[in-house]
């Protein structure tokens, strides 16, 4: 697979997966690749569409060494050196040099023409991490739809009881968009988790007559969930501040404000101590409470893809990247 993939065994040579923890004490990496490779197996998927699997992955850390400088007296990006392009569009079917041109001069729809338009360094390694974050994303949804169709059954179902471990919620001494993302999934789960372990678990003692000392738990986790996803909350205040071309994380920060504090109690005005991160709002989860840093929240949150890429992507030799972003 390594030589396939053309990458090397040392997880530092690639930043997008070596940012944290790189290896877990009881966790095995080469017993788990064993596992996942007879899993993929056992699930029906086609030798292409394994190696697709592989290949989409492999191309996606060339992705994050991809380097570009800025071309001297112009404010356009050019490639610096092309080995790790050519070999992700080797494994994604494409042609290098298309690939590079167009992260470095997009084609734009102007009325009803397309133009060529011109990228800074910072605005190509942008397009480059949102396309890979999203090959990543099709990649995992694609899967789990084909593991689902694999598993579906006409015949009656059992139902069963699962045990949840909640686990990631990130509390650093500087957190940013992504732990908030991180922190809301968790929350929703918790929430679920409570509802099905111990609301739902108790009214079917009650049903069956068991006796027992109903509990509340009380652990009420509606009203942050609320304030992060419902309208005027905080994920929909952002997307309404990516739409106005003059917005500002200030300008975000003052609508958050006028909206939440005072008004909802999980929102708070964080308290400064010396030496701890700059913090713009405090939210109060069920794990703790956050401070978030909300510096670059728009444009996180745009995270544009590259059409002139994705109409590469679409005529790729390799048959699972072109029905990824078909249509």
């Amino acid at each position: 697979l390594s030589e396939m993939l053309l990458v090397t065994a040392n997880p530092y040579d690639y930043p997008f997966i070596s940012q944290g923890q790189i290896s877990v004490a009881s966790i095995d990496d080469q017993e788990e690749l064993v596992a996942t490779d007879a899993a993929i197996d056992t699930l029906g998927f086609s030798p292409d569409e394994r190696m697709g699997i592989y290949k989409l992955t492999g191309a996606i850390l060339h992705y994050g060494n991809m380097k570009f400088k800025q071309k001297p007296r112009e404010e356009q990006a050019e490639p610096d050196g092309t080995e790790e392009a050519d070999k992700a569009a080797y494994l994604m079917g494409l042609n290098s040099a298309d690939l590079l041109k167009a992260f470095c001069y997009p084609r734009v729809k102007v009325g009803n023409e397309y133009v060529m338009k011109g990228q800074t360094e910072d605005q190509v390694h942008q397009a480059v991490n949102a396309i890979a974050k999203s090959v990543y994303e099709k990649l995992f949804l694609w899967m789990v739809m084909r593991i689902n169709q694999q598993l579906d059954t006409k015949l009656p179902r059992q139902h069963f009881i699962g045990v949840l471990d909640i686990a990631g919620f990130e509390i650093f001494e500087f957190n940013s968009f992504e732990q908030l993302c991180i922190n809301f999934t968790n929350e929703k789960l918790q929430q679920f988790f409570n509802h099905h372990m111990f609301v739902l678990e108790q009214e079917e003692y009650k049903k069956e007559g068991i006796e027992w000392e109903f509990i509340d738990f009380g652990m009420d986790l509606a009203a942050c969930i609320e304030l992060i996803e419902k309208p005027m909350g905080i994920f929909s205040i952002l997307e309404e501040e990516c739409m106005f071309p003059k917005a500002t994380d200030t300008s975000f920060k003052n609508k958050l404000y006028d909206q939440h504090l005072g008004k909802s109690n999980n929102f708070q005005k964080p308290k400064p101590a010396k030496g701890k991160a700059e913090a713009h709002f405090s939210l109060v989860h069920y794990a703790g409470t956050v401070d978030y840093n909300i510096s670059g929240w728009l444009e996180k949150n745009k995270d544009p893809l590259n059409e002139t890429v994705i109409g590469l992507y679409q005529k790729s030799s390799m048959k699972i990247l072109c029905h990824l972003y078909a249509g």
